[in-house]
């Protein structure tokens, strides 16, 4: 089994996102390239650095109790 992880921060999606690009190999670069995004976006997501948008997100889930869970399949290479 994968890893499964609950999200409750900007920071918590950001460690998963990092971990999920990890376990398919994959650098900053190339999931930039993919996306049409910069690297330096990439880096930002995966340190958790949270957008006003995404700060009220989890303030919404925290205020309702709702709960976000993640898996990374292991060892997946489905893109």
């Amino acid at each position: 089994m994968g890893l499964i992880g609950t999200v409750t921060s900007p920071q918590a999606l950001g460690r998963l996102l990092q971990q999920a690009r990890l376990s398919r190999e994959l650098s900053q670069q190339q999931v930039a390239d993919e996306l049409g995004i910069s690297q330096g976006y990439v880096s930002e997501l995966e340190s958790g650095k949270s957008s006003l948008a995404l700060t009220r997100i989890f303030d919404i889930m925290r205020l309702t109790g709702m709960t976000l869970r993640a898996e990374i399949p292991e060892g997946s290479t489905d893109a």
